[in-house]
């Protein structure tokens, strides 16, 4: 069984997220990407107390591709410090399973 994750990916805006979103699909790095829009993120920047509205990706892949995952992210995102981390799925519904990883490395791996 592959080690899947969740990759979580914070974006400046639904735009910014659904052209990340695609290309991570588009390039076999997830499998399926669900993107929440207008999140309210408050963080600490360069010493100042920031409030701003953001979108979330979770892009859902395996362990084995999220090197390439962040790398890419890295790429095509506009923060200079972007949020990337992965959470392990623990279990799940494995049709689903065996679907996304057909998805990421078609029918072989």
């Amino acid at each position: 069984m592959d080690d899947f994750i969740f990759a979580y990916i914070t974006a400046k805006d639904k735009e910014q997220a659904l052209s990340i979103g695609k290309k991570l699909i588009e390039e076999r790095l997830a499998g399926c990407v669900n993107i929440l829009d207008n999140m309210l993120s408050i963080y600490k920047w360069e010493g100042k107390v920031c409030a701003e509205n953001e979108a979330v990706l979770i892009a859902k892949t395996t362990s084995e591709k999220f090197s390439s995952l962040a790398a890419r992210v890295k790429e095509l995102h506009t923060y200079d410090c972007p949020c990337i981390a992965a959470l392990p799925v623990i279990n799940g519904n494995s049709q689903y399973l065996d679907w996304l990883s057909a998805t990421i490395y078609g029918s072989e791996k």
